[in-house]
């Protein structure tokens, strides 16, 4: 099988609208969560959120394009483009580039914009371009069509798991020769009242509405929910062969991944979350790497009480007589749903080239439940070889990758 490398990075999302301004952004240890000024909340009982600000797709964008796309599929296009120009990779890419951009929910915007034009306007009120606009898999189908990439595209819908679900098939489709370079990662965009409103009834957001920046604090002990996020993160993935052969600059090694499921709940995670830990286990034996060599864990850690106990747990299962380092990012950029795991998926990567660990923010008392060793508050400088993220959704679908430091052959 084809190793597999890194070689393109893209994110656009609350904390920064660029890798770079994101990473400095988290290392700072500040948090993009504010009350939300998109939308009117009187009516809900949440009125926080993780908004992506001053972004005016028209800067990004050709008018053409962007008029024809949702949000989350706006934000999936400049997070693609930011990724193919470090990667140095310019279309037409051919059919042996491929598009895998997940989502959890999709057009959901549009979904709702459109009920209310129908209700308005009757049906020609939805105009030509909704059901592009709705469909999950329309950014993955937009990206093809600009770059020429006329390789394997597929879009997963995995809840909070899309986005490691998406660079792990990629990461098969080279390793397995179906391709030689894959554009992967997630996206999402539903911070609107039916989003919100949603989650809210389900009980599963924060509610501290007077305190918007300590509202996501996962691990800690008065956590009290998730805070919703929005934005996109998009790598490049090629073959090792191909990237040596055009002289690419190697960001790091994508080297494990495994996927299970829980079978056991709607929303909720098995007891101990043996699902994560067998999940866990598995993106290690696939890689050939001991739970002793792994320098650090992209923890799922989102700030409700179910998940940050038992993914702490599961931790501690795998990792049984070896501390690795714990953090959750989601302190500082909210959840991003279904692109949380293409977002993380670079910040592994950022914490492999620089040798940081990014910081699980707003902790002012761990929860005792949550005995896994959680970098808190403070980015920590530490040499990271292996880094493990995790990836939990509803219905129970877990999805682990493996990165690893780029040494050379």
């Amino acid at each position: 099988m084809k190793l597999v490398v890194v070689t393109g990075l893209g994110t656009i999302n609350p904390c920064g609208l660029s890798v770079d301004e994101t990473w400095d952004f988290i290392c700072q240890g500040k948090t993009a969560v504010r009350s939300i000024s998109s939308f009117e909340t009187e009516q809900l009982p949440v009125q926080i959120a993780a908004e992506v600000l001053n972004f005016n797709p028209k800067e990004y964008l050709p008018a053409k394009v962007f008029k024809r796309m949702d949000r989350f599929t706006q934000f999936a296009m400049v997070a693609c483009n930011e990724a193919l120009a470090q990667a140095g990779l310019e279309g037409p890419l051919g059919s042996r580039t491929g598009v895998y951009v997940g989502t959890g929910i999709g057009g959901i915007r549009e979904i709702a914009d459109g009920m209310e034009r129908m209700n308005r306007k009757g049906y020609k009120g939805l105009g030509a371009f909704f059901i592009p606009k709705s469909l999950s898999n329309l950014s993955g189908g937009h990206i093809a069509i600009a770059h020429g990439a006329t390789g394997p595209n597929m879009c997963v819908t995995t809840a909070c798991a899309a986005g490691n679900h998406s660079i792990g098939e990629a990461f098969l489709a080279i390793q397995y020769n179906r391709a030689d370079v894959m554009i992967a990662g997630g996206t999402e965009s539903a911070i609107n009242a039916i989003g919100l409103g949603g989650f809210a009834v389900m009980k599963a957001l924060s509610k501290r509405n007077d305190d918007p920046a300590t509202a996501s604090r996962p691990f800690d002990s008065n956590r009290d929910g998730f805070v919703m996020g929005e934005g996109a993160g998009i790598l490049i993935l090629e073959s090792l062969e191909h990237a040596l052969n055009r002289g690419a600059t190697i960001l790091a090694e994508i080297i494990g991944y495994a996927q299970n499921n829980d079978a056991h709940h709607l929303s909720s995670p098995l007891p101990r979350h043996s699902g994560a830990a067998e999940c866990m286990k598995l993106t290690l034996d696939q890689a050939g790497i001991e739970p002793s060599q792994v320098d650090y864990i992209n923890a799922h850690g989102t700030s409700t009480a179910s998940n940050d106990v038992n993914e702490s747990n599961a931790i501690k299962d795998v990792f049984t007589e070896h501390p690795v380092y714990v953090s959750s990012t989601k302190g500082a950029t909210g959840h991003l749903l279904g692109a949380a795991g293409g977002l993380e998926a670079v910040f592994c990567v950022q914490a492999i080239l620089n040798d940081i660990i990014p910081p699980s923010i707003n902790i002012e008392e761990i929860d005792p439940n949550c005995t896994a060793n959680i970098v808190a508050n403070l980015p920590m400088k530490a040499p990271l070889r292996y880094v493990l993220s995790n990836g939990f959704g509803f219905g129970g679908t877990n999805a682990c990758l493996l990165f690893a430091k780029w040494e050379g052959q």
